[in-house]
């Protein structure tokens, strides 16, 4: 906080906004995507990320593991809710009631319509492109498995230069589905963009509605979670984000029931000779 305080002088008049801002809700900044802060700053999105260059940063993700490192206890860095010394019951407990609280929250926060347009995009679809990076990348994969069994023909990566040659090859009539927690990466955008701009329909799975990826995809599904950006091994909204998938694996297979059973019938009869 003193290094916003150090160079306030030399901000432009747009950046104070965001610095007055910061100075009086540094928790509540930790939380927003660089869309978020730019809105309620009354400030653009380049001015949020031009004041934390100014400051030094590489970017407003750089920026929030600073703030995040001088106002919250390094413990909170491991999981949002365990203290030093929990014990093993209350850890047990603690991560659990997260994960049940993301998804309570997401289920009560899904826009439905968005979901209903996303399983009908995503039944039609003459190919899937799944993407994600890091974590998501799991969830990516995980999408991927579910899907490959429905019949429709899809793919996933989870490396930026393949994604986007990939992307870039996409006709219209696919889809792309992306997962990112933050909503900020820029392979994500670049991903999407691209892929727009080839025709395809594009489904993004973030943690916040207003940030640069849900905005560059034509459907947004956003999940709920009390965990801070600045955290790189999200936990709790990893386990929205697979229900979210699951919502739309169950929803496409139910428009083409007949083709999943037939596929789930011929994948459990080749796995039969691989289990005792």
């Amino acid at each position: 906080m003193q290094h916003i305080m150090d160079n306030y002088s030399s901000l432009r008049k747009s950046e104070t906004k965001v610095a007055d801002f910061i100075l009086e809700h540094p928790e509540a900044a930790i939380h927003f995507s660089v869309s978020e802060l730019a809105e309620q700053t009354g400030v653009s999105d380049p001015t949020v990320i031009r004041f934390c260059r100014n400051l030094g940063f590489k970017g407003f993700q750089d920026f929030k593991i600073y703030l995040a490192q001088n106002i919250i206890p390094e413990i909170r860095n491991i999981h949002e809710s365990v203290n030093k010394d929990e014990n093993v019951p209350d850890l047990v407990r603690k991560v659990f009631d997260a994960n049940i609280a993301a998804i309570k929250s997401t289920l009560d926060t899904l826009d439905f319509a968005s979901i209903e347009a996303s399983i009908k995009k995503l039944s039609n679809a003459s190919r899937i492109m799944f993407f994600g990076l890091g974590n998501s990348a799991v969830v990516a994969k995980d999408a991927y498995h579910k899907f490959f069994r429905i019949g429709i023909p899809c793919q996933w990566f989870e490396d930026s230069h393949m994604a986007m040659m990939a992307a870039s090859i996409m006709r219209p009539g696919e889809v792309l589905v992306v997962i990112s927690h933050s909503g900020s990466t820029m392979d994500i955008v670049d991903v999407l963009e691209v892929a727009s701009k080839a025709g395809a329909d594009t489904i993004a799975i973030v943690s916040h509605h207003k940030s640069p990826v849900s905005g560059k995809a034509a459907h947004t599904l956003c999940v709920a979670s009390t965990e801070t950006e600045y955290r790189f091994e999200p936990m709790a909204s990893r386990i929205a984000q697979l229900s979210v998938i699951d919502v739309l694996s169950v929803g496409v297979s139910l428009l083409h029931s007949e083709t999943c059973i037939a596929n789930l019938e011929k994948s459990r009869k080749a796995l039969v000779r691989k289990r005792y």
